[in-house]
């Protein structure tokens, strides 16, 4: 069985990485998409490590990116994200990946899709799976995307140029609705939990929030501790499937569990002094609250950026879980929340108002991020048919 070979780009964007293609190089018929990127990941992978491809066993590290004009005028580029699970043969081609979304705009500079002079960039992408623009603003020093920078993020070594996302108008992005209950918190009845209080918010992406206490932790867990405690991985996952229904992203806990990525699940806790993964004392003081996340089942070791802006965004909606467990002076914006995570202490904006009719809307959302490509060649994939795209 002959190998094809298949323009890629693999990328480092914030705290995930995954292959970047352009659509010309993928085949015209877009289901087999999927075959060829699973492949190309290494999924699935019964053993959870993805050795036999370019993922890392970790949510965080299997993931995918498609580039290519843009199909609408005010946007330069299109992008599609999917998110390749590890052990079963699937891509959820429904979230948006806010990290690897700071991978598009140099990429799109990088590759020649979009012509800017050196000096500051602003990339307007348009992504597919949520329909919502994307502002990337970034240098550009020699025709190339800048990478050298002294901006240091959490969860990732070193540091690099920094990079502005910008979010325009994020919600409803899954749903339809910011709210899609209509309400900021709702009762949920979970079978074999009980009664737990949630906010479910779309804001890039679709999120259940619960308080840590709720769900008898503390908000300083490490993602291990959490990972190794079945029993709680089983209430979150059934908070979840419940969440999924009442926000009309499913009809039966069946076809929510089907859905494995939408919507995330993240725990929320007033802010609290913690550790982080490289064991360096978080104090309370440098924080608005704590939170972890999990994604297809998995408790993030940093948490993902669409997530994050929900978080935010939910922060500024009275009421809400994350609105209650905030530091005081964060609730009504003015700045930045600062969310403590494993990895550490992560800022996010969201520009929240609420209507004279008493609906809350998001106008925008943003973020800093660095990016750095890693690799640019031919992948090696197996067992299909060539795409019907050309090489470099």
């Amino acid at each position: 069985m002959r190998q094809i070979p298949l323009p890629a780009v693999f990328v480092r964007a914030g705290t995930s990485k995954g292959l970047l293609f352009h659509t010309r190089d993928l085949p015209a018929d877009r289901a087999q998409w999927d075959a060829l990127m699973l492949g190309a990941m290494g999924s699935p992978d019964p053993y959870g490590r993805q050795l036999d491809g370019m993922g890392g066993g970790l949510s965080s590290l299997s993931k995918v990116c498609v580039i290519g004009p843009a199909s609408r005028p005010d946007a330069d580029v299109d992008y599609t994200f999917g998110q390749v699970l590890i052990k079963t043969a699937q891509i959820d081609w429904q979230p948006l990946c806010g990290n690897m979304s700071a991978a598009i705009g140099p990429f799109a500079v990088d590759e020649g899709l979009v012509r800017v002079p050196d000096g500051p960039a602003a990339v307007r992408i348009h992504n597919t799976n949520t329909g919502k623009l994307i502002v990337a603003h970034f240098e550009v020093r020699d025709g190339m995307a800048e990478v050298d920078g002294d901006l240091e993020i959490p969860g990732v070594a070193g540091s690099g140029a920094p990079l502005r996302l910008d979010f325009l108008d994020p919600g409803g992005a899954t749903t339809g609705r910011l709210l899609p209950t209509g309400n900021a918190v709702d009762t949920l009845d979970v079978p074999g939990v009980g009664r737990v209080d949630a906010s479910l918010v779309d804001a890039s992406n679709a999120c259940v929030f619960v308080r840590a206490a709720d769900v008898g932790l503390t908000g300083t867990e490490s993602p291990t501790q959490m990972e190794d405690d079945l029993a709680l991985m089983q209430r979150l996952l059934a908070i979840r499937l419940e969440a999924s229904q009442r926000m009309g992203l499913a009809a039966n806990a069946e076809e929510a569990a089907r859905r494995s990525a939408v919507p995330f699940i993240a725990v929320v806790a007033p802010p609290t002094d913690a550790v982080t993964l490289s064991g360096d004392a978080l104090v309370a003081s440098s924080m608005d609250l704590l939170a972890r996340a999990l994604s297809n089942g998995q408790p993030h070791r940093a948490l993902p950026l669409g997530v994050s802006m929900c978080m935010a965004a939910a922060a500024r909606i009275e009421g809400s879980v994350v609105n209650r467990v905030c530091r005081p002076l964060a609730r009504t914006g003015g700045g930045p929340l600062r969310i403590g995570m494993p990895s550490g202490v992560l800022q996010v904006a969201a520009d929240v108002r609420q209507r004279a009719d008493g609906a809350w809307h998001v106008e925008s959302g943003g973020f800093y991020r660095t990016q750095r490509r890693l690799f640019e060649g031919r992948l090696l994939v197996r067992g299909l048919h060539s795409p019907s795209g050309g090489g470099r």
